[in-house]
């Protein structure tokens, strides 16, 4: 692994995962996430079912591991109307295609932190999402405690639009997720300009959002109306949580 008292650099190169990143994928997993992952998740990711993820490898290595993986990113493609954010999409409703990308999960070995790997990871995945046209965001959800990681987000140009009460259950204990998302191809923050509009405009012609106003605040850092949703019971004693 890289010393990180050298002053040499790795040259770091990105990747589709692949079958035979397997037992890497799930040794990383394990070292950095609370939640225990089904076999089959990794089999997903590995054979591409459902799944597109990417994986960062060491190619200045001089051993037979120079492209075994030291970090990754999975993801899945979700339709917009099926997620919990569906209804900052609601002012487009002549488009029922939207589509979203959501980030399962996002890490990199200890000793690789700090190079920018997790930051060039999570741009594949925007440049993924802007390469589809019909796709609005990127999103993801981050455990409250999770300083780092939120701080991580804000600096990637996220936008925290929700946070979601008890969303976790770890251990016996619950805690709130916040909810992020990167706006690609013209999706928009309820609260831009544009978009506001267009939600009135909306609301005007359909009863249904006349009746039923979907959003109670208008602060993109703020909380807005959450909806209910299915919360995550995680068990496991490593309590590093990386989404």
């Amino acid at each position: 692994m890289l010393d990180p008292r050298s002053e040499i650099y790795p040259t770091i190169e990105y990747r589709p995962i692949q079958p035979s990143d397997l037992e890497a994928l799930e040794k990383i997993h394990l070292a950095l996430f609370p939640i225990r992952y089904e076999r089959e998740f990794f089999l997903n990711v590995v054979n591409g079912h459902g799944i597109v993820s990417w994986g960062a490898v060491d190619t200045s290595r001089s051993d037979d591991r120079r492209d075994e993986i030291i970090g990754f990113v999975t993801t899945r493609m979700i339709a917009a109307k099926d997620s919990e954010i569906e209804d900052l999409f609601r002012y487009n409703s002549s488009r029922k295609d939207l589509t979203l990308v959501y980030i399962l999960t996002l890490g990199v070995v200890d000793s690789y932190r700090n190079l920018g790997i997790a930051s060039s990871l999570v741009r594949e995945v925007v440049k993924y999402a802007a390469s589809i046209s019909n796709c609005r965001g990127v999103y993801l959800h981050v455990i409250s405690y999770n300083q780092p990681a939120i701080r991580f987000y804000k600096k990637m140009l996220f936008k925290l639009v929700r946070r979601l009460p008890l969303f976790y259950y770890i251990k016996g204990q619950h805690y709130d997720s916040y909810l992020f998302v990167y706006y690609v191809n013209g999706g928009r923050s309820p609260c831009s300009p544009l978009a506001f509009v267009k939600m009135l405009v909306a609301k005007f012609w359909t009863k249904e959002d006349h009746c039923n106003p979907r959003w109670a605040r208008c602060q993109e850092s703020n909380t807005l109306l959450s909806p209910q949703t299915n919360k995550r019971i995680i068990s496991g004693d490593n309590t590093r949580c990386h989404v």
